[in-house]
């Protein structure tokens, strides 16, 4: 896990999330200390075949790092 620490949940948490092993999640931290995960939804490549992978791949490095803050953008 590099430099995060683990956490184990429930597996009827998991379950209602519509999470297995391996999915990848979210978390999302708010203001007033709570927590949110969220499953991440498995993105659709298909038509863009014609786009240079190494773009593709910076663009989903791109929402990965700064899905909070992009958020925090659209709710304004």
């Amino acid at each position: 896990m590099g430099n995060s620490n683990g956490v184990t949940l429930p597996t009827e948490a998991l379950e209602h999330m519509g999470v297995k092993r391996g999915d990848d999640v979210s978390l999302y931290l708010e203001k007033d200390g709570r927590i949110y995960l969220k499953k991440n939804e498995h993105l659709d490549f298909e038509g863009l075949e014609g786009i240079d992978q190494k773009f593709l791949d910076g663009m989903k490095q791109l929402f990965n790092d700064y899905d909070n803050t992009l958020r925090n953008l659209a709710d304004k």
